[in-house]
């Protein structure tokens, strides 16, 4: 096991059916998502930037090291649930980051999901052509 005297901070977030368990510890900024460098998971900068979200608005990006186990969903929904994740981790750090992340509407979770197709229907929604005869 560790060192009982290391400090870790959890937090869990989800989008659509992504789940991101997360782990902050005191270190230099690095981020592992399912063992793998941040920039190496996700196929795209932008996702990173988005999941990186809480720690630039806290201003503590360069104090933790970020550990997370990401399953379910896409990269979208991994990001948006890692983003989630970590954000919730910063309030068990300090309760002085609730307001900052609150305006900007951080710890939130994002209900949209994917809606259920339903029967006589060709998806959840679009019906198949009408012919009059």
């Amino acid at each position: 096991m560790s060192n009982s005297s290391e400090v870790i901070y959890r937090g869990t977030g989800r989008r659509k059916s992504s789940v991101a368990q997360v782990v902050l510890k005191p270190g230099k900024g690095e981020i592992l998502i399912n063992n793998k460098k941040a920039l190496d998971f996700f196929p795209y900068a932008t996702l990173v930037q988005d999941l990186e979200q809480p720690l630039t608005i806290t201003g503590t990006k360069s104090d933790f090291d970020i550990k997370v186990k990401v399953s379910g969903g896409g990269y979208s929904g991994q990001s948006g649930a890692t983003r989630l994740g970590i954000a919730r981790a910063l309030l068990n750090v300090s309760k002085d980051h609730r307001p900052q992340l609150k305006a900007v509407g951080l710890l939130t979770r994002d209900s949209r999901s994917k809606e259920r197709k339903k029967y006589g229907l060709k998806g959840a929604r679009k019906s198949p052509q009408f012919s009059k005869r």
